[in-house]
């Protein structure tokens, strides 16, 4: 029987992604934890498998297979390493903004580079002065002719080593209608990457600062129209941030259980396992709990998504209960661990760092107990899920078909326009890993 609102496609493409992890990621941590520093070429080697477009529709190369299928696909990774389920769904993030606000012409030059991998979006907003407070952001664009000129400092922004296309929110006038976003390319003028910083945690991902002086980017890459940018930055951190997040915290929590419940079955205590004790088995009783209550509210948030239905209150409150549990496991798995789990020949020390990065990232859970109140009071501004619906809703018809197995080498081009990777033909994305995809 299949839970969480998934279906026979699901699962399938869930096992597809597990085993790629198991095989490529897996081997691949114990390096990231020691150079503590981005892992280029295993972020490019995911990218290719397609898993960046999950949102995307077909016509453009994605695989449109839902926000069901986006959480599935991180919290596969990030049960492996959160590191690589970051970099995911930094990734998908990226893509938020695109599809919410870009145009045609944007649409068909950018999302089939996404989606075959060739292009690994971020989005930009939080500076070192203003923090989470978008209104208070002091970065600017003055129009130019035909570009617009870019000054200013992005920081804490995801995939910022690895990304290829900045999606960046800075000021062009005053106020909440002064802000708007635009597409900057790695390799324009007056952009460069700052030194990436060692972290606590998710080693292996970067989320570094990015600086513009003086910056021209054509005036095409405005993203919507000018004064759109609170728009692109909320609907991103609502729709996308907020349940990939959760996904990552879901992948972490899932870990810690797994890896707890070994430790208890192999370490002994006066002759027994130590899961015999009864003390062990409410700590593990309590991580399970919290588990079934955080994959619960993470799926249905994201099912509503897939539904078109109004779910900001689903989002948020599913980020508020996964970020939290996992944490509060994360600590109980420590405690059972007790000496043991400070030492790094074990993981549980590393998912207790790793699910700490996750709380801050898209409101801390104080934001979250915030704006839930506000709904509750019926304070709330109108709701994303709602205005964004029918960008929202997937399409039965975008499934494929479990036959659908055709060679993306024959595939066609039919999205005019688009910059690389095939569009039409994609092989199955519920189709078993194979080897020949590690090239």
């Amino acid at each position: 029987m299949h839970r969480y609102f998934t279906d026979q496609r699901h699962e399938t493409l869930r096992h597809r992604v597990r085993d790629f992890a198991e095989c490529e990621v897996r081997p691949r941590i114990a390096e990231m934890e020691a150079s503590r520093s981005v892992c280029h070429d295993l972020s490019r080697l995911i990218a290719r498998q397609g898993w960046i477009g999950a949102t995307v529709h077909r016509a453009y190369g994605g695989m449109g297979a839902g926000h069901v299928a986006k959480t599935l696909i991180i919290e596969e990774l990030s049960r492996v390493s959160a590191a690589m389920g970051a970099m995911v769904q930094a990734s998908q993030l990226g893509v938020a903004k695109i599809v919410h606000f870009g145009s045609e012409e944007q649409r068909k030059t950018w999302l089939p580079a996404i989606a075959s991998g060739d292009c690994l979006p971020t989005i930009a907003v939080t500076e070192p002065q203003s923090g989470g407070h978008v209104l208070g952001m002091e970065s600017t664009a003055v129009r130019d002719g035909d570009d617009y000129i870019l000054n200013g400092r992005k920081i804490y922004v995801g995939n910022s080593h690895v990304g290829d296309l900045h999606g960046v929110v800075v000021r062009t006038g005053e106020g909440s209608k002064g802000l708007s976003a635009f597409l900057v390319e790695s390799d324009s003028p007056g952009f460069r990457v700052g030194e990436q910083k060692p972290a606590m945690g998710l080693h292996g991902f970067s989320f570094g600062e990015l600086f513009f002086d003086n910056c021209r980017v054509p005036a095409a890459n405005l993203l919507g129209r000018e004064g759109d940018g609170l728009s692109v930055a909320y609907s991103s951190s609502v729709l996308y941030g907020r349940p990939n997040l959760t996904a990552v915290s879901l992948g972490i929590h899932q870990a810690v259980l797994d890896e707890t419940t070994k430790f208890c079955a192999e370490r002994q205590r006066y002759g027994k396992p130590l899961a015999d004790l009864s003390n062990i088995k409410l700590k593990l009783g309590r991580i399970q709990s919290r588990l079934l209550l955080a994959r619960l509210s993470a799926y249905h948030a994201v099912h509503l998504l897939d539904q078109g239905m109004p779910c900001d209150a689903e989002l948020m409150n599913a980020k508020l209960v996964n970020v939290e549990s996992a944490l509060e496991s994360a600590q109980d798995s420590m405690d059972i661990h007790a000496a043991c789990g400070l030492f790094t020949d074990r993981p549980v020390e590393r998912f207790l760092r790793d699910a700490h990065h996750i709380f801050a990232p898209a409101g801390t859970s104080d934001i979250q107990l915030l704006r839930l109140g506000e709904l509750a009071l019926g304070q709330a501004k109108g709701e994303w899920s709602s205005r964004l619906a029918e960008l929202l809703r997937l399409d039965p018809a975008e499934w494929p078909d479990e036959e659908d197995t055709s060679d993306p080498e024959e595939a066609s081009a039919t999205v005019p326009g688009q910059r690389t990777g095939p569009s039409a033909g994609r092989r199955s994305w519920f189709a078993p890993f194979r080897v020949s995809d590690r090239s």
